[in-house]
């Protein structure tokens, strides 16, 4: 059984009301890490020390300024023992280190429990905390900031994860073999800049397995779906199961 739990499904201007776009995966594997990261893990009421891996898919700051939250919970309020697993981008752990100690300088202390990084490297399996993935190449802002999607076995399931992309033959890449595709459609109407929308999406749902069900997320209104079989747009605290 695969569940999805949406921490929010808007994109970067909360457009709509949505909150910053975020998932959690049988509430041991989170992707992506937005500011309100905390509050939205505290309010479905997740376990924070469940959390055993986190997939960042770019350093935009929707996507990632929620951790430094997350790591001072885990020296003041609840107590964690085992290692946080972060995959990210080449530099991540450089990244996020510097900008959790800008943020709280007690957060890099010894806390008892250890934040172990890897870098996502495209073309190969990988694994971390006994978990295979692989990272794809997406095309949000190509030349100017190294942005990837994850295709994860959870649950018996696969997830495949595009984070922000323009329309870009990889998708396909990584969407083969996935039970779920989380995909980025920011644009109710059109597709692009720096972005897909519905019109992308119409392609994408022909192209890809109709069996794969299609999640969309990053939203910046209420996508038509009308007519597409199998597409699910996320909302805020939903959550859908995949058997």
């Amino acid at each position: 059984m695969l569940e999805l739990t949406f921490l929010g499904s808007g994109n970067a201007f909360a457009s709509g009301g949505r909150y910053w776009s975020s998932f959690l995966a049988n509430g041991r594997y989170l992707f992506d890490a937005p500011p309100t990261l905390l509050p939205h893990l505290k309010r479905i009421g997740a376990p924070l020390t469940d959390i055993e891996v986190v997939f960042l898919t770019h350093f935009h700051g929707d996507h990632f300024m929620g951790l430094p939250f997350l790591f001072l919970e885990y020296i003041y309020l609840t107590e964690r023992r085992g290692d946080l697993f972060i995959v990210g981008p080449p530099g991540v752990e450089a990244k996020i280190e510097e900008f959790a100690r800008q943020c709280y300088p007690e957060v890099t202390r010894e806390a008892g429990y250890g934040r172990r990084y890897v870098e996502a490297r495209p073309g190969s399996d990988q694994f971390v905390n006994e978990v295979s993935f692989r990272a794809f190449p997406m095309n949000h802002v190509r030349g100017k900031l190294e942005c990837f999607g994850y295709r994860v076995p959870v649950g018996g399931k696969t997830i495949a994860y595009t984070g922000d992309t323009m329309f870009c033959e990889e998708i396909f890449e990584l969407a083969a073999g996935a039970d779920v595709l989380v995909l980025d459609c920011t644009y109710s109407a059109g597709g692009g800049p720096e972005h897909m929308g519905v019109d992308d999406l119409r392609v994408i749902r022909q192209r890809v397995a109709a069996e794969t069900t299609i999640v969309l997320t990053h939203l910046n209104g209420e996508p038509d779906v009308a007519g597409l079989d199998n597409v699910i747009t996320a909302s805020d605290f939903g959550t859908y199961r995949f058997g």
